[in-house]
């Protein structure tokens, strides 16, 4: 009786600690819809619920357009008020002045909608149909480019405006393994561990791209020192302010300290160029005012805070 006793005690023991270790692994992986992205250059991740809750931006949207309200009416989708997170994948094109511009996008979406309505309108606006994996992919016709869209479940849509289908076959063919916390991308494995815990927002790796002017960042009508391609870690946390905090990776110590000087020197023009400017901003100048930027081994690093009444003046001013 007591062998038996020992051995259900045992195996009860052996089970909690599994599930405390499965618990922990989820902990520590990264969000399902960044797991699900393809190969790509770059990631952005952005966690809505929380800055939502914190500043309310779902309550101070523009009126919108006639066709985006046609999409609210069929879908009843808000995305101010349903979407709870979104991941986004950035593929450099091979040409840059091609009908695919500089980078093409891979996003993954989640949050609450009704998926037979929103099915129902991307099949009314598909230029056509394909079904891989059992999911249906709607190729919807979107500013001289391709729009596949997908709805991988009641929960979740997929969508790449890539040339070709390769990118969100990927994610439907990750969407198997999505359980998984090992799953994602390479560049999702060698960079998550970067990011500061707790981080509503995040991107890793040349998240620059879009910004990209004749191989250089362009950000604001300032030109950055630093090219298109350099690898970045950034994230914003939100605790009693927004604090943001952007890692430039280079290839030294030197070249970090460098960059930083660099960076510092265009920081100072801008903060002159803020000060010129009326009205001033008070808000603004608070942000500016804030912002650090140090060499740290082989990185820059900027950080900078927003107090909770900026965050609100920013979502309400340019919601």
């Amino acid at each position: 009786m007591r062998k038996r006793t020992s051995y259900t005690l045992l195996v009860v023991f052996l089970v909690l600690c599994a599930l405390a270790a499965a618990v922990y692994l989820r902990q520590k992986a990264p969000p399902e819809v960044a797991r699900l992205l393809p190969e790509s250059d770059a990631i952005v991740y952005f966690n809505l619920k929380p800055l939502r809750a914190a500043t309310q931006f779902d309550r101070n949207t523009p009126a919108p357009s006639p066709e985006y309200q046609q999409f609210i009416d069929a879908t009843g989708i808000v995305p101010e008020r349903d979407l709870n997170q979104a991941a986004f994948a950035l593929h450099r094109m091979e040409n840059p002045t091609g009908p695919n511009g500089p980078v093409a996008f891979s996003e993954v979406f989640s949050g609450k909608f009704d998926s037979l309505r929103l099915a129902t309108w991307l099949a009314a606006h598909a230029s056509a149909q394909e079904v891989y994996a059992n999911h249906t992919i709607f190729e919807i016709p979107s500013d001289g480019r391709t729009l596949r869209v997908t709805l991988l479940d009641y929960e979740t849509v997929a969508a790449s405006n890539a040339p070709t289908t390769e990118q969100l076959h990927s994610i439907i063919d990750r969407a198997r393994a999505a359980a998984s916390p090992f799953a994602g991308c390479s560049l999702l494995a060698a960079r998550y561990g970067d990011i500061p815990p707790f981080s509503e927002a995040w991107g890793i790796g040349h998240i620059g791209l879009p910004f990209g002017e004749n191989g250089r960042i362009k950000v604001a009508g300032l030109q950055l020192p630093v090219p298109a391609d350099t690898t970045f870690v950034a994230s914003l946390r939100y605790t009693t302010g927004l604090h943001l905090r952007i890692d430039e990776l280079t290839q030294s110590e030197t070249a970090a300290a460098q960059s930083a000087e660099s960076l510092t020197e265009l920081l100072k023009l801008f903060r002159t160029l803020e000060q010129v400017q009326q009205p001033a901003d008070p808000l603004l100048n608070q942000f500016v005012n804030s912002i650090k930027i140090e060499p740290h081994k082989d990185r820059a690093t900027m950080t900078a805070t927003l107090p909770p009444e900026v965050l609100k003046h920013l979502t309400s001013a340019h919601p």
